[in-house]
């Protein structure tokens, strides 16, 4: 399984920003069903960055954000993500895919 979570940060934003997401990336780095996870930049639009990972099942993915700890490192940050599903699966797994809020 693997989830994107996509930011537009501004240029005065980006060295506060960089430390809180390599942070959240150190977090999930250490979940339990944590298979990767990466700060990545945009090639073509520089105050695009997104926090990758990968995960052994959507469990894994869904309990990263429970707890004391991931509420500190988590919240905040991904509250600035852009507004956009980021959970994908592979096809065959999904199933039927209805549109949110159906």
């Amino acid at each position: 399984m693997l989830a994107f979570s996509r930011f537009r940060v501004a240029p005065e934003a980006e060295a506060s920003f960089v430390e809180r997401a390599e942070a959240a990336v150190a977090f999930f780095e250490f979940r339990p069903g944590n298979i990767s996870a990466t700060l990545v930049r945009n090639l073509d639009e520089p105050d695009l960055w997104a926090i990758q990972t990968t995960w052994e099942n959507v469990g894994s993915y869904r309990r990263a954000y429970n707890g004391y700890e991931a509420k500190m490192v988590l919240v905040t940050l991904m509250s600035e993500a852009l507004d956009e599903p980021s959970a994908y699966l592979d096809p065959a797994e999904v199933g039927d895919n209805l549109p949110r809020g159906e």
